[in-house]
């Protein structure tokens, strides 16, 4: 198979740096514990497990088994792709498992790595059959009618998107409120040094944000990742097909979120007025540029991001979301909940940076028939 620029690359590192923090969370009180860290290896099977611990071992690996099969198929390393994915999923399984070692809170275990390898090794293996089926030759037929050649980045940010909205946030599509964490952050590094006093006091504790302050963020939320589309889809029918993905996948993200959260007879409790004027000024918009250019829309995203950004990091947490949240970060979830809260901390941040990559490229010659 030919050599191809793909977007399962930057998947496959997205999905490990979450795999290494699900694994090590929640970072605390590193030491070492005597043994030797890699006799659990050795050790007996572990005694105590439950049919959700197979399941999740065997599915938390699958998905990075299958994109680092699929890279090494686009790359032109097709005959060793499901050697090569369940092997570098099972070196990073295996040194997650050597580190949970020094991790009072995690026990390391051999039935986790065997499991942890055999849903890699599913994951690659399921990659390599829709490559045999042609599913991966209508997908990078799909990407190059639908796509512009440089896309990798935006179509993985894409991807995690839906992800990043699973963790209940203050407002609805409500991504990348940090800057009070940052704030928390960095008094307790600071405290008891002069470098303190150096920090802006806040007179007054953030307030609930306004109908309209509300409406705005949701209209942003939901716009952002239609422009985002719109820097890497050049037809303008083919973005109007995407408006309307987004926009489900958004919708079904944030139900399924509150329904986890708050009890599914609550699932719609956030489809409120302001939201819904939001969702209706995002699509109105988003069809509005449908016949503007890439760089433009990605301009014109840099401006909706900084805005977005202003406005979340103003919203404070409501009363019944910090309630909700003790019951969300105890019990088995405990490790998926931190990965979805990364997410959405990161991802504005991820797209911000991504653009003004983008906008840094010269504009591309346009095309001269023969």
């Amino acid at each position: 198979m030919p050599t191809h620029k793909t977007s399962a690359w930057p998947l496959s590192l997205v999905y490990a740096v979450l795999v290494v923090y699900a694994s090590l969370y929640p970072f605390a009180d590193w030491r070492d514990q005597g043994p030797l860290p890699w006799l659990f290896l050795w050790a007996p099977w572990p005694a105590y497990w439950s049919g959700f611990d197979l399941l999740s071992n065997i599915l938390g690996y699958a998905p990075l088994g299958f994109l680092l099969a699929l890279t090494a198929m686009r790359i032109g390393r097709g005959h060793f792709a499901v050697w090569w994915a369940t092997l570098g999923a099972g070196a990073l399984s295996l040194l997650m498992e050597t580190l949970q070692s020094y991790l009072p809170a995690r026990v390391p275990s051999n039935l986790d790595l065997a499991l942890n390898i055999a849903g890699a090794w599913a994951g690659a293996i399921a990659a390599t059959q829709l490559e045999k089926r042609g599913a991966l030759d209508r997908w990078i037929r799909f990407r190059a009618r639908w796509f512009v050649p440089e896309s990798r980045g935006a179509l993985a940010l894409l991807a995690v998107w839906p992800f990043a909205l699973l963790f209940p946030s203050a407002v609805p599509l409500g991504l990348g409120q940090v800057f009070e964490r940052l704030e928390a952050t960095l008094a307790e590094l600071l405290l008891d040094t002069p470098f303190l006093d150096w920090l802006p006091v806040r007179d007054v504790e953030l307030q609930p944000l306004v109908p309209l302050a509300e409406l705005s963020c949701v209209m942003l939320g939901a716009l952002i990742p239609c422009l985002l589309g719109f820097t890497v889809i050049p037809s303008a029918a083919r973005r109007a097909v995407f408006v309307v993905t987004v926009f489900a996948a958004g919708l079904g993200a944030t139900v399924l979120s509150f329904a986890l959260t708050y009890g599914p007879a609550h699932a719609w409790a956030w489809f409120n007025l302001p939201v819904q004027t939001g969702l209706v000024l995002a699509a109105i918009l988003s069809l509005a540029l449908l016949q503007t250019s890439g760089r433009f829309c990605a301009a014109l995203l840099l401006l909706a991001l900084g805005v977005y950004l202003a406005i979340i990091n103003q919203a404070p947490p409501s009363a019944y979301f910090g309630l909700t949240l003790q019951t969300w970060e105890q019990g088995r979830f405990i490790r998926f909940h931190g990965v979805a809260q990364w997410l959405g901390w990161v991802w504005p941040y991820a797209v911000l940076l991504y653009v003004l990559t983008r906008l840094r490229e010269p504009p591309a010659a346009p095309k001269i028939p023969a």
